[in-house]
């Protein structure tokens, strides 16, 4: 339940008060680290408010206790019991009234200016928040005299619903608000950031898997221009290409006969339950063949081009950015269904075919390719390793060529190698597991992470990187190797791992192979 905003007189708590601009919270204080949570940035966006511009937050009187989460966006994720997944979902319960920054910080009121990292939670453009338990900032915070500020914001079809072409105007931005949501909360740090003991000047945008695809459209938004000043990207798939509005149109047009509904009574959805409209969204996409295009829409408004197609984005080239993949992202998503570990070659081959798009041929080619470094995989590890590529590495190596080509500030590359010894080993490098590494909370997270010693010399590797990113845009630390900024003659790589390295071009072949193939597509429309 939400702390309501109540007369400072009738207060008993002792934490940190701190004055915004909408009125004043009162946080929590532990081993020298301010936290502050659920503090809104934006009205609630039920009702009337569905598919609008996010609205200004309602002042309050007195002093708000700012000491719980805010509910997540609405979604049809459920939390997780496995050990390896729970840490990253959160189990609260969403509502409309979502927009709300979380808060976490060494020093309030002091007139000190420490670099900032707005962090954008994943789950693609529609599930997750920034209350799950391995998100919790104040590791990151305490160990780099640095503001972690996080967010939650609109998901899904009430973020990327787009209904232009109802005809109706005030919806004209409808398809990008979950976007828009991000650029109020960027507005509302650089509005009252300094009062949290951090440098407006100096703010760093990061977000993971859909997170870090926020980060690419950010890039790409005018009007977030000059609310960050670094980006880093981690384990994107979707970063290169948004919605185009014709698909984004056919999404609109399929969610609505759901419904039962025609573009001249749209009006109906603001009455609606969230709930009525949740469950009609993934029967909306099974009828348009499995395409999802519930995600950031190029408008030609808020949004005029794709992030990094078919160059990086020129009005953000004087932003320095960190991005890479972890080695076998895909073994995440794969746990959920242990069958996909014990595919025989020509299961493998198949799921090749359909998931890369190559016919069989080239299928065995790259089963081949990627067998002659790897002679004792299974054929499922190789189906693992070739989809990883396809949906992440190949595509984070994209935007870092673009980024290198503008000529202009650096990119930094990595790969993250360590291997989780959880579930007898089986995941190797997941998806996510970069997470708790660069956050500091590989104890939170050790379903996935296990109990080994050998992951705290990492975690403080990466912290460091991370910071040392945030405050001038170059991640080199006297832990690390010397790090040289992406190029695209010898493509220099941070290898992290308990032995951190720095490799020109790993897998060169195998980057050239996976690259000559078909474009992924985060949609699902061009997968058999």
């Amino acid at each position: 339940m939400l702390a309501q905003a109540i007369p400072a007189t009738a207060q008993t708590e002792t934490g940190p008060v701190v004055e915004t601009t909408s009125g004043s919270v009162r946080g929590a204080t532990r081993e020298g680290i301010h936290s502050f949570k659920g503090i809104p940035y934006g009205a609630n966006t039920g009702g009337k408010n569905r598919w609008l511009p996010p609205q200004p937050v309602p002042a309050w009187p007195g002093v708000r206790d700012a000491l719980e989460y805010g509910p997540r966006a609405p979604q049809n994720e459920r939390p997780a019991k496995e050990p390896h997944l729970a840490w990253i979902r959160d189990t609260r319960a969403y509502g409309e009234d979502c927009l709300f920054v979380n808060i976490f910080t060494p020093g309030v009121n002091d007139n000190r200016k420490r670099p900032v990292l707005v962090y954008i939670h994943g789950g693609g453009f529609v599930s997750g928040a920034s209350s799950a338990p391995g998100l919790d900032g104040h590791n990151f915070a305490r160990r780099g005299d640095v503001v972690l500020v996080s967010l939650n914001h609109r998901l899904n079809l009430f973020g990327h619903l787009s209904l232009i072409e109802t005809g109706d105007a005030r919806y004209a931005d409808s398809g990008n608000v979950g976007m828009l949501d991000v650029i109020q909360a960027l507005k509302w740090v650089r509005q009252n950031i300094a009062s949290f003991g951090g440098d407006a000047g100096n703010v760093s945008i990061s977000g993971q898997s859909g997170g870090a695809s926020k980060v690419a459209v950010l890039m790409a938004m005018a009007e977030a221009q000059g609310l960050f000043h670094k980006a880093i990207i981690q384990s994107a798939s979707s970063l290169l290409r948004m919605a185009t509005p014709e698909a984004a149109a056919r999404n609109t047009h399929h969610f609505l006969a759901q419904l039962g509904l025609d573009t001249g009574k749209v009006g109906a959805l603001l009455d609606m339950p969230a709930a009525t409209l949740l469950q009609a969204m993934p029967k909306a996409v099974a009828a348009a063949g499995r395409i999802d295009n519930y995600r950031p829409v190029v408008d030609g408004r808020s949004l005029k081009t794709h992030p990094f197609d078919p160059g990086a984005p020129a009005i953000s080239s004087q932003v320095p950015l960190m991005i890479g993949s972890c080695e076998t992202e895909m073994t995440f998503p794969y746990s959920q269904a242990m069958q996909n570990f014990s595919y025989t070659a020509e299961q493998a081959l198949d799921r090749i075919q359909g998931f890369v798009g190559v016919d069989d041929a080239k299928a065995r080619a790259l089963m081949d390719l990627y067998r002659a470094s790897r002679p004792n995989a299974s054929p499922s590890d190789l189906w693992v390793m070739i989809s990883t590529d396809h949906q992440y590495r190949r595509n984070g190596i994209r935007a870092s060529e673009l980024k290198s080509a503008q000529g202009k500030v650096p990119s930094w590359h990595y790969l993250f190698t360590w291997k989780t010894p959880v579930l007898d080993g089986l995941l190797r490098s997941p998806h996510t597991i970069c997470i708790p590494f660069s956050f500091g909370n590989v104890d939170i997270a050790a379903g996935l992470t296990g109990n080994g010693a050998d992951r705290y010399p990492l975690q403080e590797r990466m912290m460091d990187a991370w910071h040392a990113f945030m405050k001038t845009g170059n991640p080199n630390h006297k832990g690390l190797p010397q790090w040289k900024p992406y190029d695209v003659k010898d493509h220099p790589t941070m290898i992290f791992d308990n032995d951190c390295r720095l490799v020109n071009d790993p897998a060169r072949e195998e980057r050239i192979a996976i690259s000559a193939c078909p474009p992924y597509s985060a949609d699902g429309s061009g997968r058999r």
